[in-house]
């Protein structure tokens, strides 16, 4: 959620994407985190899961690296993620009890929980970019992702197991 800039807070941009083969299916995401000169590059695949599952997760995982709370501009190709935002569905999902406005549960609760902390942690401005159009560190991202779901390392999403949340 937007607050007001802070100058004493470190400035830090987070590139994210998702992926998945099948959907659900395996999928892995990529992170880039930058802050000055300085890059780190995150990333992990699973066996089952979702493309949104794997865009919240990259934006999650970025988010929790950060040592100290700081004003973040994260770059997505989700839409789903950026609009849950800066449209204020979040905040309205967790007024109307994690129910969406047709009254259904909100899918991917328990990572969108864990999104709502963090926000109340850093300030963090959503940024949508086109997927695939040659945003180095969002196309650095999606091959990331994609490179993850393709390792033997794959972990199982628990969140996959919880019906309606």
């Amino acid at each position: 959620m937007s607050k007001k800039i802070n100058s004493e807070r470190k400035h830090v941009k987070i590139y994210t994407d998702g992926a998945c083969s099948g959907n659900p299916g395996k999928g892995g995401y990529g992170a880039i985190i930058t802050y000055e000169n300085r890059e780190i590059e995150i990333s992990q695949g699973f066996v089952l899961t979702t493309n949104n599952r794997m865009e919240l997760t990259a934006v999650i995982v970025a988010l929790k690296k950060l040592k100290f709370p700081c004003d973040v501009s994260v770059y997505s190709d989700s839409k789903y993620v950026v609009s849950a935002i800066e449209e204020k569905w979040l905040v309205n999902w967790q007024a109307r009890g994690w129910c969406k406005a047709d009254r259904k549960p909100v899918l991917n609760k328990d990572l969108w929980v864990q999104l709502a902390d963090l926000l109340e942690i850093h300030n963090v401005k959503f940024n949508w970019v086109k997927g695939h159009s040659s945003n180095l560190l969002n196309e650095r991202c999606d091959i990331l992702a994609v490179k993850s779901y393709n390792l033997d390392n794959l972990i199982i999403d628990k969140g996959m197991n919880i019906v309606n949340t």
